[in-house]
């Protein structure tokens, strides 16, 4: 009977502690979330959510990307059914994508030369145009079987004919993409780094929505917020990767914030400190 009483008093003492006001060393944070869009005025950002983070949310995202195993580029060139020299300049250039500028930028003459898809898609795209005076071929297929040493000898004089046209017009590679869309992976490639990127935007969100939260409330009507009974120290108020929506304006933020023992810290949230457009969330 006496140890049930005992047992019962220690209960009540836990009960009344966790019914105690917060410890008057904490702080609290203020803070009002405005946004201006081009050409206009600045607005408040109203029923927004804020988190409080222990760490800044692009460091989570980061722990995030390094957690999650990479997508594997090589393992994926191994696999598709082109030619060994095709894979072989996919895997020296880390690049899989088979169209567009940066593409054509990348191709130099023995590249074209020595790989048997981009050879073949630029006689396609030049072949034809006389006013370029593009070499034509001096052998038929058929000579293949009746004449080899002498079609291998024509054959091989008109790539030394392309090489030497392609030198003199380097612009004439411009546009073999075109004619390389049969054998452009680069549509299956995104669709793996699609699944990739969700996969880690997921790893973030939760970790900031467990590990790391403090926190969490939404603006009111004129975009002000409050958090109360802050322990001291550095936090950071984040949007995640939700951006508000003001207009053109579309800001995120992760801004940093010190709390000190029994103070009220006031924080503006702002286009000026909101998170660079370039910064994506995994």
């Amino acid at each position: 009977m006496k140890r049930q009483l005992q047992l019962g008093i220690l209960l009540s003492a836990v009960a009344l502690a966790f019914a105690l006001p917060a410890s008057p060393q904490n702080g609290s944070i203020e803070f009002v979330a405005q946004a201006t869009p081009t050409d206009g005025l600045q607005e408040p950002v109203r029923g927004f959510p804020i988190f409080l983070l222990s760490k800044s949310y692009e460091l989570i995202c980061k722990d995030a990307s390094s957690s999650v195993p990479p997508a594997d580029m090589n393992g994926f060139i191994a696999k598709l059914n082109v030619s060994p020299e095709l894979k072989a300049w996919m895997k020296k250039n880390h690049w899989v994508t088979l169209n567009g500028e940066d593409f054509i930028h990348m191709l130099k003459v023995p590249d074209v030369m020595n790989v048997p898809e981009f050879y073949k898609a630029y006689r396609e795209r030049n072949a034809g145009d006389e006013a370029s005076n593009f070499p034509d071929p001096k052998f038929r297929a058929s000579d293949a079987q009746k004449h080899p040493e002498k079609f291998k000898k024509l054959q091989d004089e008109y790539a030394a004919a392309i090489r030497t046209f392609m030198e003199a017009h380097p612009e004439s590679i411009d546009g073999i993409d075109g004619n390389l869309t049969d054998v452009d992976p680069s549509a299956k490639w995104n669709e793996i780094m699609g699944r990739h990127q969700t996969e880690v935007r997921q790893r973030g969100l939760t970790l900031a929505e467990s590990t790391y939260l403090v926190a969490r409330t939404q603006t009111d009507l004129q975009g002000q917020g409050y958090l109360r009974g802050v322990p001291p120290g550095t936090y950071w108020l984040s949007s995640l990767d939700v951006a508000a929506q003001v207009g053109d304006a579309h800001p995120k933020w992760d801004v940093p914030v010190t709390v000190e023992p029994g103070k009220t810290e006031y924080i503006a949230l702002s286009n000026a400190n909101a998170l660079p457009p370039s910064f994506v969330a995994p």
